[in-house]
């Protein structure tokens, strides 16, 4: 069921909340006795959300996302209607920390089955600057020293940061970017379907092997990709690839500012380019939810070269890929060249 070619991204963050709603749902007697052939209504808060819970929930679920393909879900705003909608769910899957309207709103709501994926793995910090480690084996944890030798320099490029990252010591949300932590959060939205909706349960279990097992070969192909670079630093104009960066062993440089589009500051131009120069970066990434006004002014005056890096916030018509997968490997491909990467 392709419901993600038709939900909006309203209806991404929608699928978040279904997916809480389908928690709650299975809890009533309605799921119990299978809702007479009713499905899961399930909300989710935005796409990768919507993702999880359309791959896991498949057939048994109807899933609602908050979010619309095209709107930059870090300034979502809902209406009255949606607020309604997540109460009225049986399940919701949200991101807290992403999108604060969505928090407050599932907050108040009253819904007892929702689910916070960023509770399902292990959250990190991660500023304009990260650094990792190859330690992209499935299923294992960060070590609290990955990346950390770099925090100071965090720090002081913390105006490069694309977001607040959440509330807790500036946690940063963009799990999903990492093909083992977002099968980790998998793991637990298919657990928490299986209590909601036990009728189903073997299906939910099936349908999360499955994709796990595809997130792996994601994983692999990402280390076997990114092994032997010509440099491992690449530059963005959104600071969403931290953990990404962490997992396969890079350096993420973000420009400047809250905005994607804002204006770097001379400064930091300054600085970027001397970064390039000694890390022999080649490219400034942009969105594709986001002008690419930022990283053309910046490619200008560094000499440098322009290209996508798709953070995966929602799938449009220029969006390289129709879903999860088939971004996060055009993302490869594009680091691939970056990056020098054979």
């Amino acid at each position: 069921m392709n419901v993600r070619r038709l939900i909006p991204t309203t209806a991404v963050a929608g699928a978040v909340v279904l997916g809480l709603t389908a928690l709650s749902a299975c809890s009533t007697s309605d799921a119990a006795d299978g809702g007479n052939g009713d499905k899961l209504k399930v909300t989710a808060s935005f796409y990768p959300m919507q993702f999880l819970a359309e791959k896991i929930g498949g057939e048994h679920v109807a899933v609602t996302s908050l979010t619309k393909p095209g709107v930059e879900p870090h300034d979502l705003e809902l209406t009255p209607r949606q607020i309604g909608s997540i109460s009225e769910s049986d399940y919701v899957l949200y991101l807290k920390g992403i999108q604060p309207a969505v928090d407050d709103a599932i907050k108040q709501s009253g819904v007892q089955n929702t689910v916070d994926a960023a509770t399902l793995t292990t959250l990190e910090n991660h500023g304009s600057e990260v650094s990792g480690h190859d330690h992209g084996h499935e299923g294992e944890e960060h070590a609290d020293e990955h990346g950390h030798e770099g925090e100071e320099a965090h720090e002081e490029h913390s105006e490069g940061d694309g977001h607040n990252h959440g509330e807790e010591g500036g946690a940063d949300p963009h799990i999903w970017l990492d093909p083992v932590k977002y099968a980790e959060v998998a793991k637990g939205v298919g657990k928490s379907l299986e209590k909601a909706d036990p009728d189903h349960a073997a299906d939910y279990k099936k349908n999360t092997d499955a994709l796990v097992a595809e997130l792996g070969e994601l994983n692999t192909a990402y280390k076997t990709g990114l092994k032997n670079p010509a440099t491992k630093t690449f530059i963005t104009t959104h600071s969403a690839f931290g953990y990404l960066a962490e997992r396969y062993g890079l350096t993420q440089q973000g420009i400047a500012g809250i905005d994607p589009e804002a204006e770097p500051s001379p400064a930091r131009i300054q600085e970027i380019h001397t970064i390039a120069e000694k890390e022999k970066a080649t490219t400034v990434f942009f969105e594709t939810l986001a002008s690419d006004r930022t990283a053309k002014t910046l490619a200008k005056d560094t000499g440098l070269k322009t290209g996508v890096l798709d953070p995966l916030e929602g799938i449009t018509d220029k969006s390289r890929g129709a879903d999860y997968i088939e971004v996060m490997e055009s993302n490869l491909a594009a680091l691939q060249k970056a990056l020098g990467a054979k």
